[in-house]
């Protein structure tokens, strides 16, 4: 009588742990990885974005363009050469963020680190006008390309996770930032190194980023377009993939036009929903405000004080304190009971 009475409830206690295991919106895909390896890999995630923010001569821009180096006016630099890349981040911010999503971020880190590489080429070699803007329209790119940076460490945990994720990424970003700042006014106020040499510094790291870059593993899934199906807890195929197969006869040209229809659903869906409305007018005037802010304050420390001598310039001081601060906050906002609906 006593097996009867036991063996009942043990089963029911197995029937009902089952459906809990097997649902995919339950255990992500990013749980079936072992414990250790999607540690390893947040870690590195971490450290590709603070080695990917050490450029020392990024806080010096501005002062270079105006010094002997370049030799462009003030109002070239104002008026011609930064508007680009206010235009150029507005112009391609949307469409990096469908594919970012839709080519599981790698690609899309891939350009940034291009971009960046470009960026400094230019600084480096380019004497003109033109050279500038294009260097600044390679400046929008990769800062439209941050969000496959912020968007990329959530393939790799669980839902529980991404809070304290999120704080771990942008504290790693916003160090090397601060360690970037530090090395950068270091080098300029101690060690009198030209603008020149620091940007070349900096080329140095940017080219080990892409480095970096070619070692970040691609996830199986991401936020929307690449999501896992079913019931099951292994990783989606590529929506790409799925596709590529279709049913025939569509072609090549039949899943593009998919893929664009998918895009356009999904930020149709999007706008329907009132919190993210207002997120996303937060976004926009946080952002433009800030840009606005970081970019241009350069020119307006030079109109205050024109230091003719380039160990008296402090950007790089500037910089380093205000992302220390960021990077902190950041850091405590991972540990913060938040209530998201508010």
């Amino acid at each position: 009588l006593t097996v009867p009475r036991i063996t009942p409830p043990s089963r029911c206690r197995a029937g009902r742990a089952m459906p809990k295991k097997d649902d995919g919106t339950k255990k992500p895909a990013s749980e079936t990885v072992p414990d250790q390896r999607w540690k390893l890999q947040v870690f590195y995630v971490c450290f590709y974005g603070f080695m990917t923010q050490i450029r020392p001569g990024e806080s010096f821009i501005t002062p270079y363009l105006l010094g002997a180096d370049k030799n462009f006016t003030q109002a070239e630099v104002t008026n011609v050469i930064m508007p680009v890349l206010t235009c150029s981040y507005m112009a391609v911010l949307v469409p990096i963020f469908l594919l970012t999503d839709y080519l599981r971020y790698k690609p899309v880190l891939v350009l940034q680190s291009l971009s960046h590489i470009s960026i400094w080429l230019l600084l480096v070699l380019g004497t003109s006008v033109l050279a500038m803007q294009l260097m600044e329209f390679f400046y929008g790119i990769t800062m439209a390309a941050r969000i496959a940076y912020s968007s990329y460490i959530f393939s790799l945990v669980a839902p529980s996770r991404y809070q304290r994720m999120a704080s771990y990424s942008r504290s790693a970003v916003l160090l090397g930032v601060f360690t970037s700042s530090v090395l950068g006014q270091l080098c300029i106020t101690l060690g009198s190194v030209s603008f020149l040499t620091l940007n070349y510094v900096s080329l140095g790291f940017v080219s080990f980023g892409l480095i970096l870059t070619l070692f970040l593993e691609r996830p199986q899934r991401s936020l929307f377009f690449n999501r896992p199906e079913g019931a099951g807890d292994g990783a989606a195929p590529a929506e790409l993939d799925k596709m590529a197969r279709g049913d025939g006869g569509g072609g090549i040209r039949g899943w593009r036009e998919a893929a664009l229809c998918r895009m356009l659903q999904e930020v149709g869906a999007l706008t329907r929903q009132p919190q993210l409305r207002l997120w996303s007018l937060w976004w926009v005037f946080n952002s433009a405000g800030y840009y606005l802010m970081l970019y241009y304050v350069h020119i307006l420390w030079n109109e205050i004080y024109p230091a003719m001598d380039n160990r008296q310039v402090y950007n790089g001081g500037v910089d380093a304190a205000s992302t220390l601060l960021g990077a902190g906050a950041s850091f405590a906002a991972g540990y913060v009971k938040i209530r998201w609906t508010l």
